[in-house]
Order: structure tokens, then sequence, then C-alpha cells
């Protein structure tokens, strides 16, 4: 399911500014993802009240009709980017309808001093299908769009099976009953009831500043497939990149694309699991602010050459700042969380991801105001903002520990 995911996401931007120009392009990325922070919430709500595998059924089979949809909007018999994006749409919704439940069905199972272990060992599966992914998708996304988006759909359709025939529920019967028991309210009070619980989590200053703090970074982390692809491809035409028994080895914008995805997620599914257990080793507030100064240094470093081997020393910097935080991170949200509300905290928490790739597509068509350097300059900085607004979590963190 990743493998076929990463093969056709890393690309999309490049095919809807392609469709549309960069200015469309980064409204409509900013567009898909208000739909995708709506679907986040409720379904970190539904995951604690109708249970995890419920959750996961339905989003795994509607990103599939998704991706069917998307198909036949790119078939032989069918060419409509606009229909494209409506699917892309929902299949995004889908995704974020999966993640908190996902994640809560992992709390649920896994003991505290094991967490950051666990979730790092699910990141390192993800980012095997990285490796993978783009470089078949550099491929088959531009020349066999439509077979490759009908795969994608059958592949999360199967998905939808599997845990369907082969998984079980692990919310317990006592949190599913007590929300059988709220039910007489209707939906009416059920939203109001979700708006309520959301405001609570929102009211942990802790939390809230984890949030901020994830949202400024994830302004550089969703450039890995937003801005960076596009730069690549209009700052490398062809480039001779090795030289091996008078064969040149050359690159395009495209394809130097896919070998540094390739790269993060090669190094991802390495290295997590070590680079995990080093972390814990330290404060986790210096890990957090590491991390995010590292962050800022690789986005200053991709604009100041168009030397690939650069770019990929670059991602090599981005994602040792990644790989710093994957594991703690999640556990960090688990200790926040009480146990009737994991699914809730773990969607709030996503909303990192989810708001910062709302925000994130403006830098598409801030290339065109101010030009990659200045753009890459604005993000690097903003990552290192967040490095800040992690120190000031943890001073609070610490109080609320101490009292």
């Amino acid at each position: 399911m990743n493998t076929s995911y990463w093969m056709v996401f890393p690309f999309l931007a490049i095919y809807f500014a392609e469709e549309f120009g960069k200015g469309m392009a980064g409204l409509l990325l900013v567009i898909s993802q208000v739909f995708s922070v709506a679907a986040n919430l409720v379904g970190g709500y539904l995951a604690d009240r109708y249970g995890r595998r419920r959750m996961l059924i339905i989003a795994s089979i509607g990103q599939g009709f998704a991706f069917l949809l998307f198909a036949l909007a790119n078939s032989p018999w069918l060419e409509s980017p606009e229909i494209g994006f409506i699917a892309f749409t929902i299949a995004g919704m889908g995704g974020s309808l999966y993640w908190p439940a996902s994640q809560a069905m992992i709390a649920d199972v896994i003991p505290e001093k094991y967490r950051s272990d666990v979730f790092a060992i699910f990141y390192t599966t993800l980012n095997i299908a990285v490796v993978v992914g783009p470089l078949i998708g550099a491929v088959l996304f531009f020349s066999y769009r439509f077979e490759l988006l009908l795969v994608v759909a059958v592949i999360s359709l199967l998905l939808g099976l599997v845990l369907r025939l082969f998984t079980d529920e692990t919310l317990s019967q006592k949190m599913l009953d007590k929300w059988a028991t709220e039910e007489a309210t209707g939906w009416v009070g059920a939203v109001s009831k979700q708006f309520k619980e959301y405001g609570i989590i929102f009211k942990d200053r802790v939390f809230l500043l984890f949030v901020i703090a994830g949202v400024l970074g994830a302004q550089t982390f969703m450039q890995l497939d937003l801005l960076i692809p596009v730069y690549l491809k209009e700052t490398i035409d062809s480039q001779t990149i090795a030289s091996f028994f008078s064969i040149d080895w050359k690159v395009t914008g495209e394809t130097s694309f896919g070998i540094l995805l390739a790269e993060n997620g090669l190094l991802v599914a390495l290295f997590t699991v070590f680079i995990t257990r080093w972390m814990t080793r330290y404060p986790e507030k210096w890990v957090f602010f590491t991390s995010a100064i590292l962050y800022g240094v690789a986005m200053l470093l991709f604009p100041v050459t168009s030397i690939f081997w650069v770019f990929v020393i670059a991602m090599g910097i981005f994602t040792l700042a990644e790989l710093m935080v994957v594991g703690i991170q999640q556990s960090f949200i688990s200790k926040l969380a009480p146990e009737e509300m994991r699914g809730q905290y773990f969607a709030a928490a996503s909303m990192r991801y989810t708001i910062g790739r709302m925000i994130a597509p403006v830098a598409i068509p801030m290339t065109a105001w101010f030009g990659f350097n200045w753009t890459f300059g604005i993000l690097g900085i903003v990552a290192m903002l967040s490095g800040v607004v992690y120190l000031v979590m943890f001073r609070a963190f610490e109080k609320r520990i101490a009292a």
C-alpha cells in the first residue's frame, strides 16, 4: 500500500503545476488540505468512539474508490485534471481518517517503555516503500498514469478487505459501550461534544505548543513533496553525475528527485531504529531543538548550487533531522494523552502535518515573488524558529512534572 502511494503522491505537485500553473496549483493544494484537516479531526474522534479497526477499514475503502476516480480522470476515455483534483482531495481525506486510528491502535497494544522503538519500526516499514515507490513512479506516473492509478486503487480496496478479515478491535469494550449510551444525544450532540473535547486538548498549553512547533517545522518537511521537486525540475535539465567505463550517468530534474527521495527512504529504512535508540540517551528538548536547526541548515543548503551531489548532502542532513524525532515524538504524544482520548490526541497532533501541508504549498507561488533562493531561506528560518518553540514547550512541560 505504501509503495503504491509513493509512486503517485510525490509527483502531484508537478502534475498540478503543469495542468493549472504554479499559482493555481499552490491554491488547490491548500484547499485540499483544508478538507484533510477536517477529516483528520473527525477521524480521531470516531476512532475513540466507534473503534480503531472500523475507521481503518472505512479509510482504506474510501481511498480505493478515490484512486479509481483519479484513474478515470487520467484514462484513455477522459482527461480531466479537475476531477483528478477532486479525487486527490478525497484520497487525502481517507489518509487523514486512517492515521489517528492506526497510531491509537499501536498505543493500545504496546507498553509505554517500548513505544519509541515500535513507532520507529513502523516508520521504517513506511519508508522502505519510499525507497522503491518514487523510483518506479518517476517512470510510470508520467508515462503510464492510468494504469498506475488503477493498481493503487485495487491495492487500497484489498487492504480494506484484509483489515476486515484479519484484524481485531483494540479499543476496549468499555469505551465502545460508553459511546453507545451517548448516541441518544443525536448527531448534533455528538458534534458538539467533539468540539468540546478538542477544546480541552488545545487548552493543554504543552500540547498546543507542540502543535505550533510542529506546524512551523512542517513548512520545511512538506517541501520534500512540493518545492523541492519543482526546484529540481527547473534547476537540472540534464546533468552528468558520474562516468563508468566511458559511459556517462546523467540525471534530469525528475529522475534526480526520484533518487533523492530514494536516498531519504533508504537512510530511514537503515537507520531509524538505531538513531531513535541513540536519541533516547539525550534530553528530549535538545533532540527536538537540534532536529529543527538541521532542517533549517538543509533548506539553506539546497539553493546554494545546482550541483546534484550537493543536493545529496543536503538531503542527508534533512533526513538526519527527520530521524532524530520520528520515534520520540509519537511516544511523547502518548505520554500526554489519556487512554480514552488517544485517537483525538493523535489526530490533533497530526494537525502539525495537515495544517502544515495546507500552508506549505504557498512556497510554490512564493518562488514567483521572491525567487528560489529567498524562498528556501525563509523556510530555513521558519524551521529554526520551530526549535525555539520546542524549548518553550519543554520548559512548560518540566514545570508541569515538577508541580
